[in-house]
């Protein structure tokens, strides 16, 4: 495993390689977290190590205020995360030893990756939206996150959530608002993987099964019994991305 820093725009993300045992060249998957995540949660952990069982190699990146990445959690936004998203798929890009690039991101990380998807849908042999939260946009439009509502069109300055203990800076809201999904769905016409627990009290299952339907080539895998981070069905998370990779 190698550690390391990606430069974006000046900010520092922290990133780490993995690679199988005797790897030579071979495909690369970006593996990003979501919302509040870092790289060392377990999901994320239990997916790159199907991934290598599956000898594709891991690069995991925590974004803008994420882990231990440069920015502050309440100044991110979906536009800094994009920008970072791209520095790593440029960075990725640049590897000699990549024969075949993937993208795959959990929850926020998840909408994330149907972003970066479109805009860059020539460099991915595949993406993999896990638990995508690809609500996120339409719900700011609608006035609510974190569990509170505010007014839509005159956008409070910071958001703060009593349940969850800390807020966002209004500009989050303000980008969010501006995101139409289905615009970089229209424009991915490759291979993609959802994987979603369909006790999902986070993001509704029914999104999955949207994104489904609007993707050209998408295959949609239920966790069934699974909440947001699939607690307790880790061993059905890996199944469905180790044989991803070796069907």
């Amino acid at each position: 495993m190698e550690e390391f820093f990606i430069n974006s725009d000046g900010i520092k993300l922290h990133a780490k390689l993995d690679r199988p045992e005797g790897a030579g060249k071979g495909p690369l998957c970006i593996l990003i977290h979501g919302f509040t995540g870092h790289m060392e949660e377990e999901h994320i952990i239990l997916v790159k190590d199907a991934m290598l069982k599956a000898n594709v190699s891991v690069l995991r990146v925590e974004m803008y205020g994420h882990g231990q990445s440069e920015g502050e959690f309440e100044k991110h936004t979906l536009y800094k995360w994009v920008t970072n998203a791209l520095s790593v798929v440029e960075y990725a890009k640049s590897l000699d030893f990549v024969t075949d690039l993937y993208l795959c991101g959990h929850s926020q990380g998840g909408l994330l990756t149907m972003l970066v998807g479109g805009m860059c849908a020539d460099d991915f042999k595949a993406i993999i939206p896990m638990s995508p939260a690809w609500m996120i946009p339409e719900i700011c439009r609608e006035g609510m996150v974190l569990g509170t509502t505010f007014d839509a069109k005159h956008i409070p300055d910071r958001i703060f959530s009593e349940d969850w203990g800390w807020g966002l800076n209004g500009d989050y809201i303000r980008v969010a608002q501006t995101i139409h999904v289905e615009d970089e769905i229209e424009r991915y016409d490759g291979e993609v993987l959802i994987i979603h627990g369909d006790e999902d009290a986070t993001v509704p299952f029914s999104y999955a099964e949207k994104a489904e339907k609007l993707y050209k080539n998408a295959k949609l895998v239920p966790i069934h019994g699974a909440d947001h981070c699939f607690e307790g069905h880790l061993d059905e998370l890996s199944e469905a991305v180790y044989s991803f990779f070796m069907n």
